[in-house]
């Protein structure tokens, strides 16, 4: 029996999704026959680049940038969530609800917080979204990093930051689990739609593999439909690098306003 990496990382909290990520993936290895090799001293990005990788989820920004060529796409995951449907996603950008600016362009000169600089929903939807809005370069006055959505989410509660950009399906996975952590939060406006988080595994799968690992992951999905209610998740769609050029698009289309730095 072989031994390989599978983690799915992108989306652990609250308890219920973590749980239901492992049960899936825990299936998948099953029907595989192979077993789980330990990747709990890798980074992210190690574990993405690994030569043992059979299965991971990464965003859309790495993907097209550091990880371009280096990994193959399986697939993109069909949410059923508001905000997240079809095989697309959003960022919500959001703000305190107690908070008297009511539209975008109010928020100039604000305090922002990103949870990365390589998210493409955390940085690279909001980006594009203020573009049209930044004076000589700058919509916010400061921009904090936080390390995650949660700890975003965080920030804005705590009245350390002013506006972030949320993962929808991170903040509809909180929403019916952890509502505490959306409490008193409100939507300014959606981003621009873009795919969802990518499934990937290592660059020298070939073809025939990856379409059998989506079909894996489908039919273990489709044995635990409490699994899929728990995570809003329908199916694993096919997809390619190709679906993620949006994502440098949006990048491009900032850089082209003059806004290519979030500041």
């Amino acid at each position: 029996m072989t031994q390989d990496i599978a983690e799915l990382l992108m989306y652990v909290a609250p308890e219920p999704i973590r749980q239901a990520n492992e049960r899936w993936l825990t299936r998948i290895l099953e029907r595989l026959g192979t077993t789980r090799r330990n990747a709990e001293t890798l980074s992210l990005m190690q574990l993405w680049l690994s030569p043992h990788l059979l299965l991971t989820q990464t965003c859309g920004y790495p993907l097209m940038t550091a990880l371009r060529g280096q990994v193959r796409v399986v697939g993109r995951p069909r949410y059923e969530l508001p905000d997240s449907t079809g095989g697309n996603h959003c960022s919500l950008l959001l703000s305190r609800a107690d908070d008297s600016r009511r539209t975008l362009p109010a928020f100039f000169g604000s305090r922002g917080v990103i949870n990365g600089e390589d998210s493409n929903s955390g940085i690279n939807l909001l980006r594009q979204r203020l573009a049209p809005l930044h004076r000589d370069g700058q919509f916010f006055a400061s921009v904090g990093v936080s390390g995650s959505h949660r700890e975003s989410l965080r920030w804005l509660r705590e009245n350390q930051a002013d506006l972030a950009a949320i993962d929808s399906v991170t903040f509809a996975y909180l929403a019916r689990h952890a509502e505490e952590e959306v409490e008193g939060l409100r939507v300014v406006v959606r981003s621009a739609f873009s795919p969802t988080l990518p499934y990937i595994t290592a660059a020298t799968v070939d073809d025939e593999q990856v379409e059998a690992l989506r079909q894996v992951m489908n039919e273990a999905l489709r044995e635990l439909p409490d699994v899929a209610e728990v995570l809003g998740l329908r199916e694993v769609l096919p997809a390619s690098e190709g679906d993620y050029q949006i994502v440098l698009d949006y990048q491009q289309e900032a850089e082209a306003l003059g806004f290519g730095r979030l500041r």
